[in-house]
């Protein structure tokens, strides 16, 4: 049988009670006392239950992230980040991938209210908003990464995507092309709306306009990117240059274009987005706006933690700059 807070008393020689304040890191109790139950909770293998804690209203310490794709390397390190925060701060975190799915994601938040984790942080296009409002009703703070509602008051941290995507454009724009086309994953996410907005109006400042048709959905995959830009490779009129709103995106792109017999980057210059490791893996390797994705799994833990222990009672909305990388995927453009 697994050993109980009774044998964890008994064997330390102490009371019930003083084996739940050490445990809930509550009351007065030397370091000598402390020290010495935890050895013997060691000893006996004890693992304090976390279901129990939850029903008699105590913190569990436990944090859910739910993610869209972890195949995506940008929320791979986004995982890696808030996991090691939540850890530094003496919180667990169960990690949960939806694959784009919106039943899925609501079938894991429900999961996560159900196993009563402190808080949760997703990183998700949460797209039932009644559904979240459920969960503030009862009191889960939660905490969106990458993405934000504007409806629901929640703590937010994210990158100024429209930013992101001026930057691309403009970067574009001093090499000298001026027919530049834009990968997208959707256009129901905000964050691809904000970045596509600002690669137009980059654009827009030069005295260019962006040709609707040279504005292709490439889907979250590397696949799903290099069908889209095969596509826009068959134009008469191909376009010299192209901004992929992330990294997986743009390397679809390269594929296509090496598919197509083309030189890179002589022949298309490519940005994307994120600036994960495969920025560097890719041959040519990749220009790219980097999000600072360590600092966004960080921030979003310490605002969950802090509203989770009651320090603070007012949302916040923290936005982060992107920033410009340049690699070997551009160069000047010139007409043959």
């Amino acid at each position: 049988m697994k050993p109980t807070i009774y044998d964890v008393a008994q064997a330390a020689g102490v009371s019930i009670a003083t084996v739940s304040k050490v445990i809930n890191a509550t009351g007065r109790i030397s370091d000598k006392t402390r020290k010495h139950v935890h050895s013997v909770m060691e000893q006996l293998k004890y693992q304090p239950s976390m279901v129990a804690a939850a029903l008699t209203g105590k913190s569990t310490y436990t944090i859910g992230l739910t993610l869209p794709d972890l195949a995506n390397p940008f929320f791979a390190e986004i995982a890696r980040s808030v996991e090691d925060r939540g850890h530094e701060h003496g919180f667990n975190v169960f990690i949960c991938n939806t694959d784009n799915d919106p039943d899925k994601e609501v079938k894991y938040l429900s999961l996560l209210s159900q196993k009563r984790v402190d808080g949760i942080i997703s990183a998700t296009r949460i797209q039932n908003d009644q559904f979240l409002k459920k969960l503030i009703q009862q009191n889960i703070p939660i905490a969106l990464i990458t993405g934000e509602m504007p409806t629901l008051a929640v703590d937010t941290v994210m990158v100024d995507d429209y930013l992101g995507g001026f930057q691309a454009g403009n970067h574009l724009l001093e090499l000298g092309h001026k027919r530049i086309a834009i990968l997208v994953e959707d256009m129901d996410n905000m964050s691809n709306r904000e970045r596509l907005r600002g690669c137009k109006q980059a654009l827009s400042h030069a005295g260019l306009h962006v040709e609707e048709r040279l504005v292709a959905i490439g889907g979250f995959s590397v696949e799903t990117g290099q069908q889209a830009m095969a596509q826009l490779l068959q134009l008469e009129d191909k376009p010299s240059a192209v901004f992929a709103c992330n990294d997986l995106l743009a390397i679809g792109a390269i594929r296509a274009a090496r598919v197509a017999g083309m030189q890179l980057p002589s022949e298309l210059s490519v940005v994307g987005f994120d600036n994960t490791i495969l920025a560097t893996l890719i041959d040519p390797p990749l220009t790219t706006i980097a999000q600072p994705i360590q600092e966004i799994g960080r921030r979003a833990v310490d605002l969950l933690v802090e509203e989770i222990k009651g320090e603070k009672v007012l949302k916040q909305r923290v936005v982060l700059l992107p920033e410009l990388v340049i690699r070997n995927s551009c160069t000047s453009y010139n007409k043959q």
